[in-house]
Formats: C-alpha cells, sequence, structure tokens
C-alpha cells in the first residue's frame, strides 16, 4: 500500500538522542509524527532504508508505526532559534519520511518485556534479511507501545547501498552481525519463521515496496543510473536474497548456537 503524502505545519521539537536528530512535528492532518530528514548527514539513503524496511516489515505483519511522506517548507525554520536546526530544515526542504509518533511509548526493556519466540524469532529474519546492524541490546530501536513490542528505526538497514553501484551480486551473502541482536536468545523458532515470512514476500510484493521510492530520494552524487534502475536493482537484489539459500538464516542459528 503507497503511503500517505502530508504537509509538516509545524515544528514541535527536536529528538537529539538520534543521530541524524529526528524532530516531531505536527502536520496538515493534525497527526503527530517523527519526521527524518532527508538533508541529514546519512542522506537519503537512510529514508529509502526506512521506506523499504518499514514496507517489508508492514508486509510480513509485524509491528511498525504508519510510515508517511511529509513535505516540509523551508520556511519552518524562520520559527527555530537553533542555527543547527535551522540549517537542517532548510537542507531538507521538500520530501522527507515521517513515522506516527507513539505518545507514552516506553524503551524495551528485556527484563520487563519478554517477547515469544514466535515473534522474536520474525523480527530477527527480518533484520537478517534487511541487514539491519541496528537492533542491538546497547541499541535496540524497540519500543513498548499499548503493551505491544513496536520496531523503530531502519535507516541503519540495506546498508550495502551505500556507495553502491547496482550490483546484485551480494545478496546471497550472510549476516555475522546478527550475533548481536537483542532478541537473539528468545529467537527459537528461525526454521518455522523462514519459510512463513519467505511466503510473505513474492517478487511482486517486494517490487510494489520498492516502487514506492521517490525519485527525488534517488537522485545523490553517488546515484547510478535512473531512479527507475535504481528501483529494479533494490528489488532484485531483495528477490535474489530469498531466491539463492538464505544463508542470513544459517548465520542466525549459528550465533544462537
Amino acid at each position: 500500500m503507497q503511503p500517505r503524502t502530508i504537509t509538516a505545519t509545524r515544528y514541535v521539537t527536536p529528538l537529539r538522542e538520534g543521530g541524524s536528530m529526528p524532530a516531531i512535528v505536527e502536520a496538515d492532518d493534525d497527526g503527530m509524527y517523527v519526521l527524518k530528514f532527508r538533508g541529514a548527514g546519512q542522506g537519503p539513503r537512510a529514508l529509502v532504508a526506512e521506506l523499504v524496511s518499514g514496507g517489508i516489515a508492514h508486509a510480513l505483519g509485524l509491528p511498525v508505526p504508519e510510515i508517511v511522506l511529509i513535505e516540509l517548507d523551508a520556511e519552518l525554520a524562520r520559527t527555530e532559534g537553533d542555527p543547527e536546526i535551522q540549517a537542517l530544515i532548510k537542507a531538507s526542504a521538500g520530501l522527507n519520511l515521517a513515522l506516527d509518533y507513539l505518545p507514552g511509548a516506553m524503551n524495551f526493556d528485556p527484563v520487563a518485556t519478554q517477547p515469544s519466540p514466535e515473534l522474536a524469532s520474525a523480527i530477527v529474519w527480518f533484520d537478517a534479511y534487511t541487514s539491519n546492524v541496528d537492533r542491538t541490546a546497547r541499541n535496540p530501536n524497540l519500543l513498548v507501545w499499548h503493551r505491544q513490542l513496536t520496531l523503530i528505526d531502519h535507516g541503519a538497514s540495506l546498508y550495502f547501498h551505500h556507495g553502491w553501484d547496482g550490483d546484485t551480486g551480494g545478496a546471497g551473502r550472510p549476516f555475522p552481525l546478527i550475533r548481536d541482536h537483542v532478541l537473539l536468545p528468545w529467537a527459537s523458532e528461525l526454521t518455522e519463521a523462514d519459510a512463513r515470512l519467505t511466503a510473505l514476500l513474492p517478487p511482486e510484493r517486494l517490487a510494489e515496496i520498492v516502487d514506492d521510492i521517490p525519485d527525488a530520494w534517488l537522485q545523490a552524487e553517488d546515484a547510478f543510473g535512473t531512479p527507475a534502475q535504481q528501483r529494479v536493482a533494490y528489488a532484485r537484489y531483495l528477490q535474489q536474497r530469498l531466491a539463492l539459500p538464505h544463508s542470513f538464516v544459517d548465520e542466525a542459528q549459528r550465533a544462537r548456537a
């Protein structure tokens, strides 16, 4: 399902704990969102990762906040006194990405919240498939909202695409960093998760998810080809990663052992 496009109407407050300094903003639908800036240090590729990995998580039935595309007017910078925030807003004028703000959500604490083996296995499988380096004990990127685990912040996933030339030869590689996954101790049903989740991502579904990437995010200086050619390369990589032997699952199972 294609994400909605909304417009930011008010900058509320920065979230300085994030490396890219995301912000809570209000939008023209009266909702509150966590905005990820295209002009932040990680660049538009981080937004591509957020959109694609978030779309995959949604297709797998994993709990993720709604993802929207959000238009940002540089004029919003005029009301901000912090020069750093002013510069970030101006550098991000145009189309950005935002996640539904979850008021009252708490950070994941493995002592207080222990996921079921089914859910933990699904999340570990998803993060291994998307090569997400940010789901560790130090930085779990998990919230508990209405007593449910919720996945956030996927800008560090798909890390292969930084400096990428479109080559899909690495699609079958394992993901050794899965050994640091915060939920790995509970992921005792990886074999079952592999069969169930793979079936939810047929090639046409992956192509639909990738087709949602805006052209504006695929025109960086290090980009290869046209936006359409880049979307084809993303879809091919993700499809091949499932068509080839699942070394990323084998790696997770070895890490558990």
